[in-house]
């Protein structure tokens, strides 16, 4: 006789890794993903057309005649594929699967998502899909409610001193801890501070994200379980810019809670952007410039909002709305000085050894030079007014490695201990 198979344990290490409606998920990134093949297809045939002379179509990637109605007839079938699998599996998964009984998800899964979220968030907050993540505060690996009740219940030892960190680009709450070190949680312990964690879609504009924080932070400020007296804000990478975006959202706005804010710090922040997204419009530009590979440059303007909005460091709606962010190169930023009657410090990394000057202006710690991580710029309105005693640089320091330096850690806490 054999012995039943241990589906309910199974079942579960396996929900850890993927959850059904990550099937309706993949399918309708298939089904994108078919239409830019297609549209790729379609915009070669046409280049080669062009270039034999031959008959143009109704625009510069898209054939005539039967060749264009073949590629619409294709384009039909894959949209009624997704509409059919999209429909039967929003019937079925209900009946499947119930979300209350997923176990907590794997670090791995975490990592994808976040990964995910950051490459393409815009795409998949727009077309609802399941694995676009919602921004949301967390502890100790959980979301928080925010209502006054249950966050008394959900953080018992809660404190007057808020301290929040905010993640960076394609990453999440829980790789604030790296080689055994959590800036989150030795700074609670040295300053007697609430830790908390923002997660948040990294795909998304810089300045919709910071816009989405200041409103999220003043339902905390009513929940919270005591009196909040400070707020101290940490962010990583894209995480300073969020901050300094929901700032100036908060105090335009009048909210409360930025009369609490003391502190504000920018481990590594790309404050006038970062290179390897300058690169990656460039990159579009060359493939745009040959009728033949230009239907291919649709692969590089897949990347997300999130990620264009790095090629100079936007924080305003300003910066970006009614422009088209993969046409110009040019820097379009209204300037945007660091908020009054908050101490704001900066933390820049370079890969270079600390004597090596001309290596450290053009390695930075590999993904923002020093320049932009300390505010410096040409234009004397873009810079930012940090003093000399409120910056510094750790040498031969990668980008992520600035989550787990002690040197970084030694200065925050000297810092923050401080009075402002």
């Amino acid at each position: 006789m054999t012995k039943p198979t241990p589906t309910g344990p199974l079942r579960q290490a396996l929900l850890r890794h993927v959850r059904p409606t990550d099937l309706q998920a993949a399918a309708q990134l298939a089904v994108q993903g078919t239409h830019g093949v297609i549209n790729i297809a379609e915009g070669v045939h046409q280049a080669v057309h062009r270039r034999l002379g031959l008959s143009g179509g109704t625009t510069g990637e898209q054939t005539s005649g039967l060749t264009g109605q073949i590629y619409q007839a294709v384009r039909g079938v894959a949209r009624l594929a997704g509409w059919g699998t999209n429909a039967a599996l929003g019937v079925l998964l209900p009946l499947l699967d119930d979300p209350a009984t997923h176990p907590e998800a794997s670090p791995q899964r975490e990592t994808v998502l976040a990964a995910l979220n950051g490459v393409l968030g815009d795409r998949l907050q727009a077309l609802g899909n399941p694995l676009a993540q919602a921004m949301e505060l967390r502890a100790g690996g959980v979301p928080l409610s925010l209502s006054p009740g249950s966050l008394k219940e959900e953080l018992p030892g809660a404190g007057p001193h808020i301290l929040l960190l905010v993640h960076g680009l394609c990453m999440n709450d829980a790789q604030w801890r790296r080689s055994g070190h959590d800036h989150g949680a030795f700074l609670a312990q040295a300053l007697g501070a609430t830790p908390l964690y923002l997660r948040y879609n990294s795909g998304l504009h810089i300045s919709v994200n910071g816009r989405a924080l200041a409103l999220l932070l003043e339902q905390l400020v009513a929940a919270w379980p005591v009196s909040p007296e400070r707020i101290t804000i940490v962010g990583h990478s894209m995480g300073g810019l969020v901050a300094r975006s929901a700032v100036a959202v908060g105090q335009a706005a009048g909210l409360s809670w930025t009369q609490l804010l003391r502190e504000l710090v920018f481990l590594g922040t790309p404050h006038h952007g970062a290179p390897l997204e300058r690169a990656g419009h460039g990159a579009d530009w060359l493939l745009a410039a040959n009728p033949f590979t230009a239907p291919f440059a649709r692969l590089g303007q897949l990347r997300s909002a999130g990620i264009t909005d790095l090629r100079h460091g936007h924080v305003q709606d300003a910066d970006w709305q009614g422009r088209d962010r993969f046409a110009s190169g040019a820097d379009h930023r209204q300037p945007l000085p660091l908020p009054e009657g908050v101490a704001c410090y900066a933390v820049a990394a370079t890969l270079a050894g600390q004597r090596s000057r001309l290596a450290e202006r053009l390695t930075g710690d590999g993904l923002v030079p020093l320049d932009s991580a300390l505010g410096r710029h040409e234009d004397p309105s873009m810079r930012l007014a940090l003093a000399p005693e409120h910056q510094c640089t750790v040498f031969r320091t990668g980008h992520l490695d600035l989550l787990s330096s002690p040197k970084v850690a030694a200065q925050l806490q000297t810092w923050l201990a401080a009075p402002a």
